[in-house]
Parts: structure tokens; C-alpha cells; sequence
């Protein structure tokens, strides 16, 4: 595609947009448009919270593109990508207002000839079933003859430096022959990985919601096994290593699951399964698994406890790490806060130290306070939960544990990274 006619729209400006919009930014004129204006002075200025591009890299992206909250800068652009949240609601239910406000907004700048393409996760058929008729109503413009949609599902991964955006293959679609191929040469112009062009929209959305679909199942499996394995008296993850010298067994460790896709996506594709009269047993129930295991660690907390002879009212519990995985600042959907708010309901007091995250940030979606380094003060704690591997917790030594515990330490491992631990899952 020639670089000088096209002038490229990132929609949404979070962990997908903004990686999103450097990489196309070096081949291409791009428009950054976020409506969180907050966010947009924070990144003209040099700073990105969600920490995927380094300060002097984003300084250099500020001279090659331009951020915005003024929907009227978009009315130059021939291709805008849309890369907004797409979350469920407290009933698990698809909340696709994200993207229909979005839709809108792309709608009130679209002109002839322009195309639209969706990186959002969703069920298959909300491109072209939910998103077109958004756009027509509010554009006065006929799909397919006036404007164009494609869809390009996300594969970015928080917090990873070696798996950047243009190292991940991409899933490419459009909405006729014609353009899938202007879709699918847009990313392979930036894409070092390659693409993949699916037949259909459809197909690409369905590719992208079963990806997690699967994690979260083959997780739920280890989570189970987990469960099972204590009550056996088992280490599980020596179970796991042994079982691992198979050269196809699928080697993965039980844990919480949270973050914005593996325990989000699968609610999209059970909502439409459902909505078609099918019932998604396993997909269901490897959610139904893997949303218990911050009530179940909490339970093993308050047990070891109890064997420790320790108190349970008003003891003083310290969780480190409650982003919703290591080395990262991303808390969407982070399962650390389950058990929080279970110790919370037998008395205990809880202190959260996490060296990733923002205490500001965390205020704005979090009741739970961060707290300083606990390893720097008096304090001392009944129990502690590791439960989040953050490469800063694998240095900790028993003495550290020692020093800021009451009597012996009572310490929970989550991720299986303490080699002494009271219990591990």
C-alpha cells in the first residue's frame, strides 16, 4: 500500500491501540484518538501508565503522530482501526457499548471510500451484525459500496518485550475479496511475523474468541487437578513435571485467571451459543472452576492459619502482587481481589503491596490501598500471600518472610515460586 495515501485512525489508545499506533506510525501518518483526555496529555507528555512504551520512544512518537481528543482530527483519515475494550457486565454479559460508541463516532467522520476495521474481541457476527448498522445509520453511508469493514483480531500480550505487535502473526479479514487484501497488506506492511487472511469476518472474530476460550479451559483442567492434588496430599506441581517428560503433554500450572481476555472472552462465545439455543457445558464450566480459586486459596490461607495456632479475627494478612499477572501493571479483571475481599468476610485485616502498580491508579478501580514496601518496616504479619510472581517477590529469602512475620511464618504461594512455602497451589 502506498504510505502517502493513507492516513491511519487508532481508536482507543490502551494496551492495543497505542503499541498499535507506534508500529503503523513508522510507515504511515497516524491519528491517535482517545476520549480519556487525561490519558492523551499523559502521553504528549512522555507517559504511558500502562508502561508498553518506553518514555524516550514515546517522546520520539509524539514528533511522527499526533494524539488526540478532538473527533474532528479523524475527518483525515482513509483507515480507522478500532481498538477499544470490549468487557462484560456483572451478569457476565457481553457490554459491547464500548464499541458502539465508537462506531458512532467513526460514523460522524466516515466518507466514501474509507474503511473500517475492528480489532476488538467479540462473537463472531458483531462486526457486521452489531458495528455496520451503526455506521450506515450514523454516516448516511451504504456498506460495502460507500465504506468498507474489515476485522483484525488483537494478539497483544501486557507486559511482554519479546512478543511485541509486530512480532505476533496477525489474523487478517475484509469485507469483500477486494478488502481482505487491502487489510491484509496494511498489516503485513508493519507485521515482521506475517499475516494469516481468514475467508470471512466471521471466521476471524471466531479465531480470536477461542484462542483464550482454550487457555481458559486447559487452565481450568490444571486448576481442577489442583484442587484434586491437595486433597490428596499431592504436590501438584511435581505431579506436573513428571507428567511434563510426555513430549505431549500440554505443561501448564494451576493459578488465578483474570486479565481482560482469558477470563472475559469465553463469556462472549457462550453468550452466542446460548442466544442460538446451545448450551456450553465444558466452556461454562472451566469458568465456573477458574472464578473459584480466589475463594479457595482464601479458605487454604485461613486453614493454615488455624493449624498455626494463629488468629483469625483482625489478623493481619499481607497479598503481594494483585495485578492480574507478573511483571505488569494491568489490573483488569485480576482475581488477587477475590481473595482479598474473602479474607475480608472471616475479619482479617489485609495490606496489598504491589511494586508494579500506581496506588493513584489503583484508587480509581480498587477499594484496596497500596500499601509501601513491607519489607522495609516494622509491621508484622500472621500470613502472607504470594500472588503474583513479580521478578522483585522471586529474590525474597526466608529471612525476609521471617522478618515481617508474627512467630513462624504462615506463607501461601499462588504461583509456586517459594521454595519453603506453608502451602502452594
Amino acid at each position: 500500500m502506498n504510505t502517502e495515501n493513507h492516513t491511519i485512525g487508532i481508536v482507543g489508545l490502551g494496551y492495543v491501540g497505542l503499541p498499535l499506533a507506534a508500529a503503523f506510525s513508522k510507515k504511515y501518518n497516524v491519528i491517535g484518538f482517545d476520549i480519556n483526555t487525561e490519558r492523551i496529555q499523559e502521553l504528549i507528555g512522555g507517559y504511558d501508565r500502562t508502561l508498553e512504551i518506553e518514555a524516550s520512544e514515546l517522546k520520539s512518537l509524539c514528533n511522527t503522530m499526533q494524539f488526540t481528543s478532538e473527533l474532528s482530527a479523524l475527518k483525515a483519515c482513509t483507515i480507522f482501526i478500532i481498538t477499544v475494550p470490549t468487557p462484560i457486565d456483572e451478569s457476565n454479559r457481553p457490554d459491547l457499548s464500548p464499541l458502539i460508541s465508537s462506531s458512532r463516532a467513526v460514523a460522524s467522520v466516515l466518507k466514501e471510500g474509507d474503511i473500517v476495521i475492528y480489532e476488538s474481541t467479540v462473537y463472531p457476527g458483531v462486526t457486521e451484525e452489531v458495528c455496520v448498522p451503526e455506521l450506515e445509520h450514523f454516516s448516511g453511508l451504504k456498506f460495502n459500496k460507500d465504506f468498507f469493514c474489515g476485522y483484525s483480531p488483537e494478539r497483544i500480550n501486557p507486559g511482554d518485550k519479546e512478543h511485541t505487535v509486530t512480532k505476533i502473526l496477525k489474523v487478517t479479514s475484509g469485507s469483500t475479496p477486494e478488502t481482505a487484501k487491502k487489510v491484509d497488506d496494511l498489516y503485513k506492511s508493519i507485521i515482521t511475523a506475517g499475516t494469516h487472511l481468514a475467508s470471512s469476518i466471521k471466521v476471524a472474530e471466531a479465531s480470536k474468541v477461542i484462542e483464550n476460550t482454550q487457555r481458559d479451559v486447559n487452565i481450568a483442567l490444571i486448576n481442577e487437578l489442583a484442587l484434586i492434588f491437595d486433597t490428596m496430599g499431592i504436590d501438584t506441581n511435581e505431579v506436573i513435571e513428571a507428567a511434563a517428560t510426555k513430549w505431549n503433554f500440554i505443561k501448564l500450572k494451576p493459578g488465578l485467571v483474570g486479565g481482560h481476555c482469558i477470563g472475559v472472552d469465553p463469556y462472549y462465545l457462550t453468550y452466542k451459543a446460548e442466544e442460538l439455543g446451545y448450551k456450553p457445558n465444558l466452556i461454562l464450566g472451566a469458568r465456573q472452576i477458574n472464578n473459584g480459586m480466589g475463594k479457595y486459596i482464601a479458605e487454604k490461607t485461613i486453614k493454615c492459619m488455624i493449624s498455626a495456632d494463629k488468629k483469625i479475627k483482625n489478623s493481619q494478612i499481607l497479598v503481594l502482587g494483585v495485578t492480574f499477572k507478573e511483571d505488569c501493571p494491568d489490573m483488569r479483571n485480576t482475581k488477587v481481589v477475590d481473595i482479598i475481599e474473602e479474607l475480608k468476610e472471616y475479619g482479617c485485616n489485609v495490606d496489598v503491596y504491589d511494586p508494579w502498580v500506581d496506588p493513584n491508579e489503583n484508587k480509581k478501580h480498587y477499594k484496596h490501598g497500596i500499601i509501601p514496601d513491607p519489607f522495609t518496616h516494622t509491621k508484622r504479619y500472621d500470613a502472607i500471600i504470594l500472588a503474583v510472581a513479580h521478578d522483585q517477590f522471586k529474590k525474597l529469602r526466608d529471612e525476609d518472610f521471617r522478618n515481617i512475620s508474627t512467630d513462624a511464618p504462615v506463607i501461601i504461594d499462588v504461583k509456586g515460586i517459594i521454595p519453603n512455602a506453608t502451602w502452594r497451589l
